[in-house]
């Protein structure tokens, strides 16, 4: 029982000896098991740190390389840089923030020949201090301390601007020193000398520039004045040669003398208009005017030439476009001469006509005008449009050699209407004629109450035989609210004179005289107002009883004002014809006043000759002085209604003899008007002259008209009248004191 007790204990024992051995191994397997799995992930791990390892090596071998590449690099570069600093004229130089030199280029340290102490390592403020005392700089006029404080000053400002310094050599530095970020400053010292010395050439030929420039325009202004004081003589002359007795072939002299002077004048202006748009000094001169009577001005002004070639000028205004714009009066009418004057001087026969239409701008505010001037002449072949505005330029060829001209006259107009801010152009076809426009905006100024036609006026009959004529009358008429009945011949009037207000007859009728025409209408009583048309201020205008006239091309302001003269009534209760503008003074009720005193300050004898033949038939008391000193005197002792003063005279000039004789009127409260008559005609002439105390301003060579028309607006009224009228036979002064007087009112309406 002990032995089977003990055998079943040691079987036990063995099974679980056996089992715990099972155990042990199965830990031990499993502790096996995972030791060969760490060492395979740890013989992994040592794989790869290995390979990264090789990797690292690699590319540390690589940054080795990149590193001297670099280096290397670093070592070109600033050796190349260096090179290339040694290489420049200017001077280079690199401050540490201590202001102490780190490096600095051979041109800088050229400056400092001799001087050891310059180099790397020296500090800025030495460096100053050093050029000064070696004199290296050229301070000028200040002392060597404030010239120290001075540079050290703007070294350490915030901002330092280029100073320019003079070396002990003549030779010009310029220092631009700027600082860097981490606090280094660089500082450059250029070479400015050959900048310096092109400057001084420069300011050298301006000044001869500019010096040659003003003689040029001395010389001009001297050659104008030289040359207009004898030609006030030879046209003064002229105009009076023209006036006395001449057979035919003595008038066709003085009238060549005539436009051989008018020629030599449109030259003068032509060469100082053209000299002035040379140099740029041509400016306008806006003022408020009547576009409509400029135009009217010039065709009335080239109405001789025109009639002579019996040509018809003929305006074209819209009537709806307003009349008075705000532009340089002066410079347009100078345009419109030249543009007409050619359309009149190239066409043989036909007719000129100036259009002139509108676009309202800005609300009505402002217009775009367009003017056209067209002609039936010669015309202009094709390709040669533009090069007529050049200068100088004309078209050669055989037709047109026998025109005179400088050719300067559409190159001054092309440049007047662009300096007026417009454009011009041209259409031509060779053989029918031209048409020569141009447009520009110009500010629109309220109408004149002139502009209207009386109310009752609601028909109108117009004889004219000229179709361009007619088209434009009706037009103008319907505009203002009348209408136009047609008639192309006097006869076909006669025959069965219509119901009208008024008529409008040409003097000029193909088939029957105006004369006849007017006897005609009387005679079959007719009650209508008439006006005759007559061909120009320039022309003969009939005198007929019981008709008022009014003169071609017409203005929209004349119209009116000579349909407003007329009355509603009988023809036989009409007034008598009576000159528009300024009434001529009755002598009978006149006889006992004293005569104008007219006083004239001239040098020149051929001068003195020409004015006092032109006043010669006045009833006016003239004295010449014969310098600005005998002027003042007679202005004492003669005591003048009206002074003419040349401007131009030995002893005393116009100018000064003008400001004493104010200065004596400024005690004596009286005011005589002084009218300058001078040679002197370039821009700013005529201001310059009035501002010294003269009221009015004439270019020579004077005009005859402009004279009387002055005198006669200066006329006092306790004088007697300067130009008696005899009804019998009225001299050429006389005539000339009517178109005065007309020129007059035309100017002032």
């Amino acid at each position: 029982m002990e032995d089977f007790d003990t055998l079943a204990q040691e079987r036990r024992a063995r099974l679980a000896a056996e089992r715990l051995l099972e155990l042990k191994q199965a830990e031990l397997y499993e502790a096996n098991r995972k030791l060969s799995k760490h060492a395979l992930s740890l013989s992994g791990e040592i794989i790869e740190k290995r390979q990264e390892a090789e990797h690292l090596k690699v590319e540390n071998s690589r940054t080795r390389e990149d590193l001297d590449k670099a280096n290397s690099a670093i070592v070109i570069a600033e050796r190349r840089l260096w090179d290339s600093l040694e290489t420049i004229q200017d001077g280079f130089a690199v401050f540490d923030p201590s202001d102490t030199m780190i490096a600095a280029n051979s041109a800088y340290l050229r400056v400092f020949d001799d001087l050891e102490d310059v180099k790397p390592g020296i500090s800025y403020s030495d460096i100053v201090r050093l050029a000064v005392e070696e004199g290296i700089i050229d301070i000028g006029d200040m002392s060597r301390e404030a010239y120290i404080e001075a540079a050290l000053t703007r070294w350490r400002a915030a901002t330092r601007e280029p100073q320019t310094v003079r070396l002990w050599n003549n030779q010009y530095v310029k220092l631009v020193d700027r600082r860097s970020r981490d606090g280094d400053m660089v500082s450059l010292g250029l070479n400015i000398t050959g900048t310096i010395r092109y400057e001084e050439r420069l300011k050298k030929a301006r000044y001869k520039a500019e010096s040659a420039n003003r003689a040029k325009s001395a010389f001009l202004a001297n050659m104008s004045h030289e040359i207009r004081t004898p030609m006030n003589g030879m046209v003064g002359m002229a105009d009076l040669l023209a006036e006395t007795s001449l057979d035919k072939e003595q008038r066709l002299f003085v009238e060549t003398i005539k436009s051989s002077g008018t020629a030599l004048l449109n030259l003068i202006n032509d060469v100082l208009d053209y000299s002035k748009i040379e140099a740029s000094k041509l400016v306008l001169n806006p003022e408020v005017f009547d576009l409509e009577k400029c135009i009217h001005d010039v065709i009335v002004l080239l109405q001789p030439n025109a009639a002579q070639k019996g040509l018809s000028l003929i305006i074209d205004y819209d009537m709806f476009l307003p009349t008075r714009f705000v532009g340089d009066p002066g410079r347009m009418r100078q345009v419109l001469t030249n543009l007409i004057g050619n359309a009149v001087k190239f066409t043989h026969e036909g007719h000129v006509i100036v259009r002139v239409v509108g676009v309202p701008e800005k609300g009505g505010l402002s217009q775009r005008v367009h003017v056209s001037v067209e002609d039936t002449g010669i015309g202009i072949p094709k390709g040669f449009e533009n090069h007529i505005f050049g200068e100088f330029n004309q078209v050669e060829d055989d037709r047109n050699r026998k025109f005179e001209g400088t050719g300067l006259g559409l190159a001054i107009t092309r440049e007047l209407v662009q300096l007026m801010g417009g454009e011009i152009w041209v259409d031509s076809v060779e053989g029918e004629g031209s048409c020569f426009g141009f447009c520009m905006s110009m500010d629109v100024v309220g109408e004149s109450a002139d502009n209207r036609a009386p109310a009752w006026i609601k028909d109108i009959a117009v004889v004219e035989s000229v179709e361009a004529h007619a088209d434009i009358l009706s037009k103008q008429l319907a505009a203002l609210g009348i209408k136009a009945t047609i008639f192309a011949d006097a006869k076909s009037v006669l025959e069965n004179p219509p119901a009208v207000q008024a008529y409008l007859i040409s003097q000029h009728l193909e088939d029957l005289e105006i004369e006849e025409v007017i006897a005609a209408l009387k005679a079959a009583e007719v009650k209508a107002g008439i006006l005759v048309m007559a061909a120009g201020m320039g022309m003969k205008a009939p005198d007929i009883p019981d008709v008022h006239v009014v003169h071609r091309p017409l203005v929209r302001a004349e119209l009116c004002r000579a349909l407003a003269a007329l009355e509603p009534v009988e023809i036989s209760a009409l007034p008598p014809l009576v000159l528009e503008g300024p009434q001529m003074p009755d002598t009978t009720k006149k006889a006992g006043l004293r005569r104008m005193r007219i006083l004239a300050a001239e040098d020149n004898k051929t001068n003195q000759l020409v004015f006092g033949k032109m006043v010669k038939a006045l009833d006016v008391e003239l004295v010449f002085a014969n310098n600005g000193q005998e002027a003042i005197d007679l202005y004492q002792s003669f005591d003048p209604d009206l002074v003419f003063m040349d401007i131009s005279m030995p002893e005393v000039d116009g100018k000064e003899a003008t400001r004493r004789i104010r200065e004596i009127e400024a005690q004596t409260g009286r005011h005589v008007p002084v009218v300058a008559m001078t040679a002197h005609a370039m821009t700013g002439d005529e201001e310059e002259i009035l501002s010294h105390g003269l009221d009015h301003y004439m270019t020579k060579p004077l005009r005859k008209a402009a004279i009387i028309d002055r005198i006669l607006m200066e006329h006092p009224a306790e004088c007697k009248p300067v130009a008696p009228m005899d009804d019998d036979a009225p001299s050429a002064v006389d005539t000339a004191v009517r178109e005065a007087m007309a020129e007059a009112t035309q100017i002032g309406g």
